[in-house]
Protein backbone atom coordinates (compact mmCIF):
# COMPACT_ATOMS: atom_id res chain seq x y z
CA UNK A 1 0.00 0.00 0.00
CA UNK A 2 1.29 3.45 -0.88
CA UNK A 3 0.83 6.48 1.37
CA UNK A 4 0.93 9.99 -0.15
CA UNK A 5 0.99 13.40 1.53
CA UNK A 6 -1.63 16.05 0.78
CA UNK A 7 -0.28 19.55 0.06
CA UNK A 8 -1.61 22.78 1.57
CA UNK A 9 -3.58 23.24 -1.69
CA UNK A 10 -5.23 19.83 -1.21
CA UNK A 11 -3.24 18.18 -4.00
CA UNK A 12 -1.68 14.74 -4.16
CA UNK A 13 1.05 13.67 -6.59
CA UNK A 14 0.84 10.07 -7.77
CA UNK A 15 4.17 8.29 -7.91
CA UNK A 16 5.50 6.88 -11.18
CA UNK A 17 4.94 3.24 -10.20
CA UNK A 18 1.24 3.97 -9.57
CA UNK A 19 0.90 5.79 -12.90
CA UNK A 20 2.59 2.92 -14.72
CA UNK A 21 0.25 0.47 -12.99
CA UNK A 22 -2.71 2.46 -14.32
CA UNK A 23 -1.12 2.78 -17.77
CA UNK A 24 -1.14 6.57 -17.60
CA UNK A 25 1.34 8.64 -19.60
CA UNK A 26 2.16 12.37 -19.22
CA UNK A 27 -0.68 14.55 -20.49
CA UNK A 28 -3.35 11.86 -20.03
CA UNK A 29 -6.23 12.22 -17.61
CA UNK A 30 -7.28 10.32 -14.49
CA UNK A 31 -10.86 9.63 -13.36
CA UNK A 32 -11.80 9.51 -9.67
CA UNK A 33 -15.05 7.83 -8.71
CA UNK A 34 -16.50 8.44 -5.24
CA UNK A 35 -17.45 5.22 -3.44
CA UNK A 36 -19.29 4.76 -0.18
CA UNK A 37 -17.31 4.75 3.05
CA UNK A 38 -14.99 7.59 2.00
CA UNK A 39 -13.19 5.54 -0.66
CA UNK A 40 -12.17 6.53 -4.18
CA UNK A 41 -11.68 4.44 -7.31
CA UNK A 42 -8.90 5.73 -9.58
CA UNK A 43 -8.59 4.77 -13.22
CA UNK A 44 -7.12 6.05 -16.44
CA UNK A 45 -9.49 7.97 -18.68
CA UNK A 46 -9.54 6.19 -22.01
CA UNK A 47 -10.25 8.32 -25.05
CA UNK A 48 -13.46 7.58 -26.83
CA UNK A 49 -14.07 8.26 -30.45
CA UNK A 50 -16.47 7.56 -33.20
CA UNK A 51 -15.95 6.24 -36.67
CA UNK A 52 -17.18 9.61 -37.95
CA UNK A 53 -14.20 11.28 -36.28
CA UNK A 54 -11.86 8.81 -37.96
CA UNK A 55 -13.30 8.86 -41.48
CA UNK A 56 -11.77 11.50 -43.69
CA UNK A 57 -8.99 12.24 -41.23
CA UNK A 58 -6.32 12.03 -43.91
CA UNK A 59 -8.41 13.05 -46.92
CA UNK A 60 -6.33 14.98 -49.42
CA UNK A 61 -3.11 14.69 -47.40
CA UNK A 62 -1.46 11.92 -49.38
CA UNK A 63 -1.46 10.36 -52.81
CA UNK A 64 -0.65 6.91 -51.40
CA UNK A 65 -3.31 4.23 -51.74
CA UNK A 66 -3.37 1.93 -48.71
CA UNK A 67 -4.54 -1.66 -48.68
CA UNK A 68 -7.34 -2.73 -46.35
CA UNK A 69 -4.74 -4.56 -44.25
CA UNK A 70 -2.62 -1.40 -43.92
CA UNK A 71 -5.67 0.63 -42.94
CA UNK A 72 -6.69 -1.96 -40.34
CA UNK A 73 -3.16 -2.03 -38.86
CA UNK A 74 -3.01 1.76 -38.67
CA UNK A 75 -6.46 1.98 -37.08
CA UNK A 76 -5.63 -0.69 -34.49
CA UNK A 77 -2.34 1.00 -33.61
CA UNK A 78 -4.03 4.39 -33.34
CA UNK A 79 -6.81 3.14 -31.07
CA UNK A 80 -4.21 1.39 -28.90
CA UNK A 81 -2.31 4.66 -28.52
CA UNK A 82 0.75 3.40 -30.36
CA UNK A 83 0.76 6.18 -32.97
Amino acid sequence: MTSLAVTVKGQVTLKQDLLRHLGIKPGERVIFEKLSGGELRVRAERPTGTIDGFLGLLAGKSNKVATVEEINEAAAAGWAGER
